[in-house]
């Protein structure tokens, strides 16, 4: 797939902007309602948050190094990697959710979460924010990055920064389910 850099990286802001809008929504319920679990295997609205804080406490410092160390200049087009764009297409639900396995150090069950989960979150999309404008000066297809299941592979920016950025919205909107909006 094929996108003009300038339109992706708006599109990442503007989703990023209303992931934001929707977690301060959050911030009114109370901690009761952000925990409720409808079964025990189920994640709570703020464990589907903390699990997003956690991936973002490894992809924010490594996206932010991959800019900062990337040598190249933007360019007017990005071109989505083939397991780049399987990965974030896996994030996006189907009419039936396809449950994915986490890893063990990003799986916030069992966990005695508040509202300070949400504030967190908050800030990193902040961060993520800069990020994503960062981003503007730098080949988004060129310029590489880590993900967290293998230190072998290494995706393109754009692919890194649409995957986190999707999925994000898979678990806010897994949140939402749980809270029954």
């Amino acid at each position: 797939m094929k996108w003009k850099t300038k339109e992706l990286i708006e599109a990442l802001e503007q989703k990023t902007l209303g992931i934001i809008v929707k977690v301060k929504e959050f911030k009114a319920l109370s901690d009761d309602k952000l925990n409720f679990k409808e079964t025990e295997n189920n994640w709570s609205a703020l464990e589907c948050v903390e699990h997003l804080n956690l991936y973002a406490e490894f992809y924010n410092p490594v996206l932010k190094k991959s800019i900062t160390e990337s040598l190249t200049n933007p360019n007017e087009c990005f071109k989505s990697g083939v397991i780049g764009n399987y990965f974030v297409r896996s994030m996006y639900p189907k009419k039936k959710w396809n449950k994915m396995k986490t890893s063990k150090d990003k799986n916030p069950s069992g966990s005695t979460l508040d509202k300070y989960v949400l504030d967190r979150f908050i800030q990193h999309q902040h961060v993520l924010l800069d990020i994503i404008t960062a981003s503007r000066e730098v080949n988004l297809t060129k310029t590489k990055t880590a993900i967290s299941i293998s230190k072998l592979i290494k995706l393109r920016l754009g692919d890194t920064l649409r995957f986190v950025v999707a999925h994000n919205e898979r678990h806010i909107m897994q949140a939402e389910k749980t809270l029954g909006k």
